[in-house]
Formats: structure tokens, sequence, C-alpha cells
């Protein structure tokens, strides 16, 4: 749960610093603070990540990607939200060299993933999963589907502020809105290779600056 506050008041410091920290002109910290409501966040953190963002002693953070390859050449692509990208990056590659992978370049795995924003939304009465597919096929929606009390939509992530304000507009009741990196070429795994891979991914989500960490490795059957 600490992680998951981590991550929203890093996202809501960002969200203030790009747009204010207004919410009705702010759409990115609209549905982050719901989030954070989602997520029981306690009022005072919300409150503390907004200030953040307008004090003059703030170190402003930088959203940086890296991506590697971890042992047995299963690809890693991890999203940081850092104010000191020297440590970030030093942090990160020892990581990987530590676990027997590899750091590379910026954008050198990124066509291994599909960019989707990922929105969770409250049902809405007398609407079905067909008729909301078909409604917001036009704003970049892909798919939608169940997820116990919620409905989930994804699509591309370029069609992240139409869909936002679709939704809106249409007095849907917006859970969290995220983006996801979807990887199109999933690799099976031994159960020891799989533990070793995991070590890393446990060891990159560790880091404070980490955001996100995906990878193409086939889920357990």
């Amino acid at each position: 749960m600490a992680r998951v506050f981590t991550k929203l008041g890093k996202e809501i410091t960002i969200a203030v610093k790009a747009s204010g920290p207004e919410p009705e002109n702010n759409p990115r910290l609209r549905v982050l603070m719901a989030a954070a409501k989602k997520e029981n966040m306690p009022k005072e953190n919300v409150e503390r990540a907004i200030k953040k963002a307008s004090s003059k002693d703030f170190t402003d953070y930088k959203e940086m990607n890296y991506e590697g390859y971890a042992p047995y050449g299963i690809a890693v692509f991890v999203e940081t939200a850092t104010d000191n990208t020297t440590r970030t990056v030093a942090n990160v590659r020892s990581y990987f060299n530590k676990a027997g992978g590899s750091l590379g370049t910026t954008g050198s795995l990124e066509f291994l993933f599909d960019h989707k924003c990922v929105f969770k939304i409250a049902p809405k009465e007398g609407v079905s999963l067909d008729d909301l597919e078909l409604e917001l096929i036009d704003c970049g929606v892909d798919e939608v589907c169940e997820d116990e009390d919620a409905i989930v939509l994804y699509g591309d992530f370029q069609s992240y502020a139409a869909i936002q304000k679709y939704l809106e507009d249409s007095g849907y009741e917006i859970f969290s809105a995220e983006s996801e990196r979807i990887p199109n070429d999933l690799r099976p795994v031994t159960e020891e290779q799989r533990a070793a891979i995991d070590k890393l991914i446990e060891k990159l989500e560790e880091d404070e600056d980490v955001q996100n960490v995906y990878h193409n490795m086939m889920e357990e059957e």
C-alpha cells in the first residue's frame, strides 16, 4: 500500500507541476485524485503532493524510461519518475548487471510493447459492455472488459485525453486512468528461469524512483 501511495503522490506532483493545482482545470489531476480516493490514500498525503509541486525547494521530477534484457532474453521496460537521473540510471544499470542482464539504449525495446491507456470506470445502469464498446470506439477504445466491480477500457495511449473527456462529459465515474505497456511477444520460461527474472523485477520495483516495470515473460500456467 505504501508503494501505491508513493507512486500516486509522485504522479499528482508531476500533474500539478504541469497544469496547476486546480482539479477543474487539470484533467490528469482529476483522475489521480479519484484514484487516490479509491485506494484510500489519506487526504493529507494528497495535499502534501499538491503542495510539493509549488515549493521553491522542489526539484522537478523527470519521467525517464529504461529498457534492457533480464537473463534468458526477457525484455524489461522500466518507467521512473526521479529528481536525480544520474542516481536512477546507475541504480537501474546495477540491478540489471547483478542479475546477469543488461541495460539497453532508449527506444531499443519499445517495439516489443504496445503503449495503452487503461481506464477503470463504474458500470452504468442500462449500458451493456457491447453498447459501451460501440459508444467509445470513435474515441480510440479498442477493448472493453469486466473486472470485479469495475469496467476496464483499453485504448491507444494517444487517445488518453479524448477517452477521458468523453467519459467525464457522459457522466461515467472514473476509478483510475493509467498507462500500461502490454507485451506483444510473450516468451516462455522454466520455473528456475522465472525465479531469477523475478528477483530482478522485485529489485527494480523496490527502488523508490521506479513507477512501473513491464516484461514479456509468459504468465505461469
